[in-house]
């Protein structure tokens, strides 16, 4: 079970296109992954990407349409979900942008640009810590997440899991949104671990 804020900024920096590709599907492996309407799991995520790769996807195939710098890629993610690019001018600068918009909401498109021009210009960086968890979610390795099983008490099951490294215990899983602030920091890169959080920005 993959908890649900729209819209969501589920990785810090620049994604280069390698980590582009492994993000557009960072639920794969989730057991209920072909069960029922799946929107709400990718509907609202969204990452910087850049030029290189917005020029990328904009070539691989005619997009679904194209609103100035703004377009939508024909092959949905599931149901009305699609992957809309977007150029933004930010502080006197072009960046650019993957998203997921549920093409069912005649609004998502104007208010995923919304959202990401609000949280792009902060005054100081920042992270809150569902942010910090999904950025944890997106950057580790398939080997080392996953979802709990049937082997987890009830209540539990589906949701996400992350390994950790124990030292004396070794290596244990526990829910990705269980961790402490240490244990978040632990999985973060060092440029990450002391940013603050959204309201002390």
């Amino acid at each position: 079970m993959t908890s649900i804020s729209l819209p969501r900024k589920v990785f810090q920096g620049v994604a280069k296109r390698a980590d582009m590709f492994r993000m557009f599907d960072r639920h794969a492996m989730r057991p209920d992954r072909f069960d029922g309407d799946q929107s709400a799991v990718y509907a609202g995520e969204w990452f910087e990407i850049d030029e290189t790769s917005y020029s990328y996807m904009l070539d691989i195939l005619p997009p679904l349409w194209m609103r100035g710098p703004i377009f939508a890629m024909r092959e949905f993610m599931t149901g009305s979900v699609t992957s809309v690019f977007y150029a933004i001018r930010i502080d006197e600068a072009v960046r650019y942008f993957h998203t997921y918009c549920d093409l069912s909401d005649p609004n998502s498109v104007e208010a995923m640009r919304s959202a990401i021009l609000d949280r792009e210009t902060r005054p100081v960086r920042a992270m809150s810590r569902e942010e910090r968890l999904e950025h944890i979610w997106s950057t580790t390795a398939d080997d080392y997440r996953g979802y709990a099983s049937d082997r987890w008490p009830k209540p539990m099951q589906g949701h996400r899991t992350v390994m950790l490294y124990g030292g004396k215990e070794g290596t244990l899983l526990k829910l990705l949104d269980t961790l402490s602030d240490d244990e978040i920091a632990a999985k973060l890169p060092v440029h990450l671990r002391h940013l603050p959080s959204p309201l002390a920005a």
